[in-house]
């Protein structure tokens, strides 16, 4: 009996849960500030805990998140129209580089240290600090780069040019693994694909990590390395 009520309790919190994510709305956690993040976690807290007790309490845990919920949709609601509740809530964005100052004090405010503001940069692209014009810690701790204008990427339209629409690169071939059906939208067969590994002299299908195929009909492959790479540059 204890397990049937376990598994209704536990159903009971999942569809909960369920209608609380749709009036809380769908969000990726990078764009949750702490605030909703927390919220997230305590309803997830209380809902395991129904799913597993046992006792004749159902309603007060479901009240409990109904209650965590309604508040952090009233908060996300009020935010949307007070910028001071705005920033109250989700706080604001910290400048931790600007035309080559790093600003200590903002830093220690935002418990950053600088490896990993570097291991953040390098995440991004920027192995030389040096190539940063500015980078802003933002609201929901993700930091924000901008680049120098000589390191800017140069566009299209710096060049006058219009080039044509690229399409989505297809994966054909995963961990050893030929996907048929990615292989049929790009109008290949199997044959084709045999042909074009003979000729980069890859003749079994289980030393390829990746292979993929572009809308300039490239079949780009990517073998799998054994070795470890040990090198550590940045420690």
């Amino acid at each position: 009996m204890d397990l049937i009520k376990i598994v209704f309790l536990s159903l009971g919190s999942i569809l909960v849960l369920f209608i609380l994510t749709k009036i809380m709305g769908n969000r990726e956690i990078s764009q949750l500030n702490m605030f909703d993040y927390i919220v997230g976690i305590t309803i997830g807290s209380i809902a395991a805990e129904m799913a597993t007790s046992l006792e004749n309490n159902f309603w007060e845990p479901v009240v409990a998140m109904i209650v965590y919920g309604l508040v952090a949709t009233g908060i996300s609601y009020v935010t949307c129209k007070s910028i001071k509740f705005r920033r109250l809530v989700s706080g604001r964005g910290k400048i931790l580089l600007d035309n080559g100052k790093l600003y200590r004090k903002n830093f220690i405010k935002a418990k950053l240290d600088i490896n990993e503001f570097l291991m953040q940069a390098r995440i991004n692209g920027y192995f030389n600090i040096a190539d940063i014009q500015t980078a802003i810690l933002e609201s929901n701790g993700k930091i924000s780069f901008l680049p120098v204008s000589s390191k800017r990427p140069v566009n299209p339209e710096d060049l006058n040019l219009n080039p044509p629409c690229d399409n989505v690169v297809i994966n054909v071939i995963l961990d050893g693994v030929v996907l048929k059906e990615n292989l049929e939208q790009t109008g290949k067969d199997i044959k084709w694909l045999e042909k074009e590994l003979e000729k980069q002299n890859i003749s079994n299908l289980k030393d390829i990590f990746l292979a993929t195929y572009d809308n300039n009909q490239n079949l780009s492959v990517y073998v799998k390395w054994q070795k470890e790479n040990k090198h550590d540059f940045f420690e």
